[in-house]
């Protein structure tokens, strides 16, 4: 067996942080609890506000937040991570945007994750989130944009989403 180069293994690594990053978000979005949970590891810990809990109970308690809205986008911001062997820790910042759907408002929301992470036999998960809120905002809805673009292709927030069949787009 050979050795890896150090800068090359740093990077894959920190390519891995950041799927995880990225598959909860897409979790989020489309409301899929097992997308969600998939990223920590089975003994993780979490820290949202008022709640805390393990992995599971943070995943169905996600749903179950997000569920009264309409949509949900959460897009990523710039990743700082730090790697020490087969542990590392992140700092992960977001914009989410979020549409009540019934009560006509949309809400905004940026922070950071702080993240911890360690590698286990089937690669890198999440051992500990805590959601940092730095700012929020909430405005009426403002949806006449697909009033008058009746033709545009829509998000679903579930498996019917295109994105879960990327040949038919």
């Amino acid at each position: 067996m050979t050795e890896r180069d150090p800068g090359l293994a740093r990077l894959l690594d920190e390519n891995e942080l950041r799927a995880l990053a990225a598959t909860y978000m897409r979790g989020l979005d489309r409301l899929d609890e097992a997308l969600v949970r998939s990223v920590f590891a089975d003994d993780a810990t979490t820290h949202y506000g008022s709640f805390t809990g393990g992995p599971a109970e943070m995943a169905a308690m996600a749903m179950r937040a997000l569920s009264a809205y309409r949509t949900t986008q959460h897009i990523l911001g710039q990743i700082n991570l730090a790697v020490d062997g087969d542990s590392a820790t992140g700092e992960v910042y977001f914009q989410a945007y979020h549409q009540h759907a019934t009560d006509g408002f949309d809400r905004f929301i940026s922070g950071r994750y702080i993240d911890r992470y360690a590698r286990r036999e089937d690669g890198w998960l999440m051992t500990h989130r805590t959601e940092v809120v730095d700012w929020t905002r909430t405005e009426p809805i403002a949806d006449e944009y697909f009033t008058l673009r009746p033709h545009t292709v829509r998000g679903s927030r579930d498996a019917s989403d295109l994105s879960y069949r990327p040949e038919e787009a």
